[in-house]
């Protein structure tokens, strides 16, 4: 990780969700990167809940999304602001900027503001107040009225966007935005100048949904005498069809993904991925994301979310993972399921994990993987495995039973050996073997090979289960 220069502004990035519903799976994106790219820097990663729509607004949503970025591990430095308890603060600047010139108090009502917008419009140029060159008087001071930024007439607003390169937008085609409402509630773009300006911000990474904002809100700054911040929008993300993301693709929630059997630390590799990229790589930690991530590596095109990736990247971690922990979590997916925990269940999980965390790309596939591990002596078989255990199978399973009695290493590599030599003593393939055993070990459940299924059980459950089993057949 690199060191900043000693001369340059610390880095600041922030995040700023609206709660009106969960953490999507773009805002997560674009926390993520903010994320990276404050630590790439060693600078400071913030967190904004703009929250100044407050019919919209909800506790729920604010701790749904808080939710979502703790389990993406995202954690700010410094305790989360909340926009709408800084309106004072949004209103002393519109005050200031009434007093540069810079804004103005527009007396229209809803009425008269719709009938000019629609004129406006149908003949092809932009609404302007007429408010715009008047001084109110005091009698009109004493009405309802909004307040309007003053946009500069007849020039050019140019942003160098990190991402998208330099963008061009004319001010005669941008509207005097309002800045404060009628009740005195300010605006979205004047909190956000004013929030980003006071909390440091540096660099404003967000959708490409927002890049119009930004010709509005670098009017605000200019006009205050405030340094504009780096901007960056990114692409959105799209669905596997190319199409913007939306219900019919599936999860879009970040809890969801969670839901679903996904490691955070999958879904913080894969994310990073999702339109950004470094060289080739496609499997990376946390700790190369951090030195790698710049924002020359995002990419203009919109980003397509690809579950087969994405599992295929939550498999390489799950393989990486501790046991302990997938054990947890997997458990935790059984008792969704309706399974009644027993004392030993966790440390049965755990034992087992080693054999069969490869054979499975999500959690609910763990825990698919790992159902015969829960079973309770005596194991209930299935009739396909009992026809499986009948006559001389039986009787071979009976004189496997009796040889790994005898058997006290339960090494796996040390169970595959003895297993060989099993099969060649018995001069059958091991496909007279394998399915039999597996239906004593297990009912008939999945399981992995014969050697990883003992070695998963232990030995003595995997010879109780062996005994039960041909008791029940013989």
């Amino acid at each position: 990780m690199t060191s900043p220069s000693t001369s340059a502004p610390e880095v600041v990035t922030r995040f700023a969700p609206s709660p009106t519903g969960f953490l999507h799976i773009g805002g997560a994106r674009t926390a993520l990167f903010n994320y990276l790219y404050a630590k790439r820097h060693n600078g400071r990663f913030l967190v904004r809940v703009e929250d100044t729509d407050r019919e919209r607004s909800t506790d729920a949503a604010v701790e749904a999304i808080f939710d979502g970025l703790n389990w993406l591990g995202l954690f700010a430095d410094g305790e989360p602001v909340f926009q709408h308890a800084r309106a004072d603060r949004h209103r002393e600047v519109a005050n200031i900027l009434l007093e540069t010139g810079h804004a103005y108090r527009d007396f229209l009502t809803a009425e008269e503001t719709g009938a000019l917008r629609d004129a406006a419009k149908a003949e092809g140029r932009t609404f302007e107040s007429p408010w715009r060159d008047r001084s109110p008087t005091v009698d009109d001071l004493a009405k309802p009225h909004t307040v309007r930024f003053r946009r500069p007439a007849d020039s050019a607003v140019l942003v160098d966007d990190a991402v998208q390169g330099p963008v061009r937008w004319e001010s005669a085609l941008l509207d005097d935005l309002v800045i404060l409402r009628s009740d005195g509630a300010p605006t979205y773009n004047l909190a956000v100048v004013v929030d980003d300006h006071d909390m440091g911000v540096t660099h404003v990474i967000r959708g490409d949904d927002h890049l119009n904002n930004a010709a509005r809100q670098s009017l605000i700054y200019d006009a205050l005498g405030w340094p504009r911040p780096t901007f960056a929008h990114i692409p959105l993300i799209h669905g596997p069809d190319g199409a913007k993301l939306s219900k019919r693709h599936g999860a879009q929630a970040v809890h969801e993904y969670a839901a679903m059997g996904y490691l955070p630390e999958a879904m913080r590799n894969y994310l990073t991925r999702l339109g950004w990229a470094h060289g080739d790589e496609e499997l990376f930690s946390d700790a190369q994301a951090m030195a790698w991530f710049d924002l020359s590596g995002v990419g203009k095109a919109p980003a397509r979310l690809d579950f087969d990736k994405l599992a295929h990247v939550n498999a390489h971690w799950m393989r990486l993972a501790d046991d302990d922990r997938l054990a947890k979590l997997t458990l935790d997916v059984h008792l969704g399921r309706g399974h009644v925990l027993g004392p030993d269940d966790e440390a049965r999980l755990t034992q087992a994990m080693p054999f069969v965390k490869d054979r499975a790309k999500t959690t609910l596939e763990l825990a698919d993987q790992t159902a015969f591990v829960l079973k309770t002596r005596p194991i209930t078989i299935e009739p396909k495995g009992r026809d499986l255990l009948a006559g001389e199978a039986g009787e071979r399973i009976g004189r496997l039973r009796d040889r790994l009695a005898l058997f006290e290493s339960w090494d796996v590599f040390a169970l595959e050996a003895e297993l060989k030599v099993f099969a060649e003593e018995e001069a059958v393939g091991f496909g007279k073997i394998g399915p039999p055993a597996r239906a004593a070990l297990t009912g008939g459940s999945a399981s992995p090979d014969i050697a990883k299924t003992l070695a998963a059980l232990g030995r003595e459950e995997s010879l109780g289960r062996l005994n039960d089993a041909l008791q029940q057949t013989i």
